[in-house]
């Protein structure tokens, strides 16, 4: 008998199973990602980390940019301020995300690199924080840190099918995540909510059977794709379930109290560069993001050239620039082995503005630093038609281990940036 089968859509699918579930990218989804050959990440017990932050309310591009290509160049004021580690930064010009575009409404697509994020109807797609994360997050307690300096709700971090991932935006919550041990009780509350978790994927697994029956071949296949990546995300749990019974790293450092002045954000974001140093170095996580958010002084970002503005912006972007050095200073003394911890970890820092007094797009002001490539360079690129940045995206994947050739849209890995 020839059974007529209509149209059905994942998410029709679950709700029709009574429940809602999103699922990370797995590799059972795509082998090809999980699965790659070795890679530039090695086989070194010592891991290899990414952390990626961006700043919303533009860099001067004047006080940024070198004036030569290559090696060599002459310091600007804002990298002089990076000037004892210019031989482990790679500065980036020309570049930008193709397509994305909307002045401010495009620092939700620094990471995603999704185009046109000021249309209706806009949907995000996956951050690269997260596409490394559902790669190597299982090695670590946390799977990713999703930070910001802010007191909106914003983030930087995406998930596959494009949701917000909430970022925790007080040092002291993050600090008690990190390496504060919860009571008998609170950590039996959190082991029964992951099991409780489990229970409903099995639940879910069920009532797929009986649709199963209804579907065609291809569907089927499909289908079972779909129950595959469930498989793959109950270990996951259950992975997490036996971290929550592991005690967390004891550290010597003092819980921080949150500063809530909001023109004192970069004493704050000082505070939060010290957890993202400890964090790594206890190797609770090994991917990162943080967004910079200084929207407290959006109204001198448009200083239409005014000497007294420019300078007075000047002055609060070297000082990120400062709080910025002595993150990479402590970074270069934690010691990995024969390494240090800037040396296996990569630290990408841009914007999503070239201009935020014109609100444009292009010329994203860019570095990376550390994480085991050849730095010490100006990369230059054409800046009347730029250089796609997720090519940078794809290298830092690789350097990650994760066998892709694309991002975002990107095919390829940026032109310029060797391993060391």
């Amino acid at each position: 008998m020839h059974i007529a089968h209509s149209p059905l859509s994942r998410r029709a699918f679950l709700r029709g199973s009574g429940i809602t579930l999103a699922l990370p990218f797995l590799e059972a989804m795509c082998p090809v990602f999980g699965r790659a050959a070795k890679s530039a990440a090695g086989d070194s017990a010592v891991p290899r980390r990414m952390v990626c932050i961006q700043t919303n309310q533009g860099i001067m591009p004047q006080f940024f940019f070198p004036k030569q290509a290559g090696r060599g160049f002459a310091l600007t004021p804002y990298l002089e301020k990076l000037a004892a580690h210019r031989d482990q930064i790679t500065v980036l010009s020309g570049v930008s995300l193709p397509g994305v575009t909307g002045g401010h409404q495009a620092e939700k697509c620094f990471l995603t690199g999704t185009p046109h994020p000021e249309q209706n109807g806009f949907r995000n797609e996956i951050s690269l924080d997260q596409f490394a994360a559902e790669q190597i997050g299982n090695r670590t307690r946390h799977p990713s840190l999703v930070l910001a300096m802010t007191t909106e709700n914003k983030t930087l971090s995406y998930t596959r099918n494009g949701s917000p991932i909430p970022a925790e935006n007080s040092p002291k919550r993050v600090f008690q995540k990190l390496f504060v041990q919860g009571s008998p009780a609170e950590v039996s509350v959190a082991v029964d909510a992951l099991r409780q978790g489990r229970s409903m994927m099995d639940f879910l697994t069920e009532e797929t059977a009986r649709l199963n029956r209804t579907l065609s071949t291809a569907d089927r296949s499909r289908l079972d794709q779909y129950l595959t990546s469930v498989r793959e995300l109950e270990q996951r749990m259950k992975s997490s379930e036996a971290w929550e019974q592991k005690p967390k790293p004891v550290v010597k450092a003092r819980q921080p109290d949150d500063i809530t002045e909001g023109m004192r954000f970069v004493d704050k974001t000082g505070q939060i560069f010290d957890l993202v140093k400890l964090a790594l170095e206890t190797d609770s996580t090994r991917v990162i993001s943080l967004f910079i958010d200084t929207t407290v002084i959006h109204n001198i970002t448009h200083h239409g050239g005014r000497p007294k503005i420019v300078a007075e912006l000047r002055d609060h972007e070297e000082r990120q620039f400062g709080v910025l050095n002595n993150f990479l200073t402590t970074l270069a003394a934690a010691k990995e082995g024969e390494s240090n911890l800037l040396d296996r970890t990569q630290i990408l820092y841009g914007t999503c503005m070239g201009s935020a007094n014109s609100h444009s797009n292009v010329n994203l002001p860019v570095f990376l630093a550390g994480g085991g490539f050849k730095h010490g360079q100006h990369l230059a690129f054409d800046t009347k038609h730029n250089h796609n940045l997720a090519t940078l995206y794809v290298s830092m994947l690789q350097r990650l281990g994760i066998g892709t050739d694309a991002f975002a849209s990107a095919k390829t890995t940026l032109k310029g940036l060797e391993l060391a």
